[in-house]
């Protein structure tokens, strides 16, 4: 019998991929070789104001260049289809009208930044992590359960009053994180109409029967926030492996916001991946 084991990449085309991307991808590619599986590709361009074509094209250029494949993706088509987020609409809807009707999400007209200034926090964590959610703002439990879509309004998720969620991450070991006191009420829908990324992750990985996402360790929040919506769906949720971040020569993590070095400009320059790959910063924070 072969291996059930899928893995997956997921950038998101908001600009040109840098070599903390390649090195997480290439863990992720890693992981599902030694494994005997496969590795999905998808490309999370929900977002139509910050994601570009250009960009899409970019990443996978860029990631045959670094020596990355994959089995499933919108340049290789596959049985779990459509590769685009933008393209799955319609299961995230369902999505949504799932834990509306259920009582887990409710309307919110509030801002990250309402949010931020009303902890007493006028700038956001270094990461972008939202400031917890302020109990008091909470609507009555039911609030929104009529609606017929999402409308023009921020819809959260109700997180359980101080609940512990715990996981075994295949690289950290367990983590741990409470309801309220590490994370607050998030977003799962925006009011431009998009599904936040919590929710279209939880959605797209389960439907494409992901059975290990391998990602950034700064995302440990969101897996937490992930596991309550896996539940709250009626969801097998895979496993977990968060990689280190990797950082600049001045401590920062890499980041496509402060232009980091990125793996385009890497090839312009003349390096070339196998010498990239062995270099200190690429196994750096992996055996911790």
């Amino acid at each position: 019998m072969g291996s059930t084991y899928r893995g997956r990449i997921a950038p998101t085309p908001t600009g040109y991929l840098h070599l903390g991307h390649a090195r997480t991808f290439w863990i992720a590619m890693e992981r599902a070789r030694e494994a005997g599986g496969q590795l999905i590709y998808r490309d999370e361009d929900l977002d139509p104001q910050r994601c570009k074509p250009d960009f899409s094209d970019g990443a996978i250029e860029d990631l045959r260049w670094f020596g990355c494949d994959w089995h499933e993706g919108p340049d290789r088509g596959g049985p779990t289809g459509p590769y685009k987020q933008s393209e799955r609409q319609d299961m995230f809807l369902d999505a949504w009208k799932h834990l509306k009707s259920a009582g887990f999400i409710y309307p919110c007209n509030k801002s990250r930044k309402d949010v931020a200034h009303a902890t007493q926090a006028p700038h956001m964590d270094d990461d972008g992590a939202e400031q917890i959610y302020p109990e008091n703002w909470r609507p009555p439990i039911g609030t929104g359960k009529h609606a017929h879509s999402p409308g023009d309004t921020n819809w959260r998720f109700r997180v359980p009053d101080y609940l512990k969620v715990d996981f075994d991450d295949g690289r950290l070991g367990p983590c741990s994180f409470e309801c309220l006191r590490d994370f607050g009420d998030f977003l799962v829908w925006r009011r431009d109409g998009v599904p936040a990324y919590e929710l279209a992750v939880v959605v797209d990985d389960a439907a494409m029967k992901i059975s290990e996402v391998v990602r950034g360790e700064d995302l440990l929040i969101s897996t937490a926030r992930q596991l309550l919506i896996y539940k709250a769906l009626g969801l097998q949720p895979p496993e977990f492996y968060h990689t280190p971040l990797l950082c600049d020569t001045s401590g920062q993590r890499l980041a496509k916001r402060n232009r980091s070095l990125s793996l385009r400009e890497l090839r312009e320059a003349g390096h070339e991946p196998e010498a990239l790959r062995q270099s200190e910063d690429w196994w750096s924070g992996l055996d911790d």
